[in-house]
This record gives structure tokens, C-alpha cells and sequence, in this order.
């Protein structure tokens, strides 16, 4: 993949993870969804800290406090290390691409 927008034919049933690229530091991917969620009561609770940004899409981050982050196209959001989130929506039509750069 050389191209950020340039998305799978067809689309995947599942989420797409795209690593971009991974050094002892950062890893950058690209994460394609197309409607999926994290599934009912997981929280995603990560040892390194993620910045994400939405190129397309629309898309929710639930934080286990209960406070909703609503993201458009070109929102990014700095997810401290260990901050307990899950994904409550992603849009579908268009279908969501982010970029995730996880770090310490």
C-alpha cells in the first residue's frame, strides 16, 4: 500500500490493520472500519500511549468514565497509556481510515 486512501476491493468484514511502520520507539498503522465496534464490555487498557487521527469517516471513543469523544474527519485524539476506551461506532458509509501511532 503506497496510498492512504486507496482502500480494499472489496471492502473487509473485519477491521483492516495496515502497519505502516515499527522500530523499538512508535507504530504507525493505518486501520480500516467499516462498522465495527469493540465488542460489549472489552476495553482496550494499552501499555504505550496512541495518537489517532480519523482521515474518513465519522467515528465514537467511549472512555471507561463514561465520557463519549465524538470524531470527524480530520479529529485526532492523544489516548494516554493504560486510559481504559473502547470504540462505540464507526461509520460505514463512507468507511472509517485512521492513522494510530502508538509510543512510550
Amino acid at each position: 500500500m503506497k496510498n492512504l486512501w486507496q482502500l480494499p476491493d472489496p471492502l473487509p468484514d473485519q477491521e483492516q490493520f495496515d502497519l505502516l511502520l515499527e522500530n523499538k520507539n512508535i507504530t504507525l498503522e493505518r486501520i480500516v472500519s467499516t462498522g465495527q465496534i469493540t465488542p460489549e464490555g472489552k476495553w482496550y487498557d494499552q501499555d504505550r500511549t496512541e495518537w489517532v487521527v480519523l482521515l474518513q469517516g465519522k467515528a465514537e471513543i467511549t472512555y471507561d468514565t463514561g465520557a463519549v469523544i465524538s470524531l470527524d474527519q480530520g479529529d485526532y485524539l492523544l489516548i494516554p497509556a493504560r486510559q481504559k476506551h473502547r470504540v462505540t461506532f464507526t461509520s460505514n458509509e463512507p468507511p472509517c481510515i485512521w492513522l494510530a501511532l502508538h509510543f512510550d
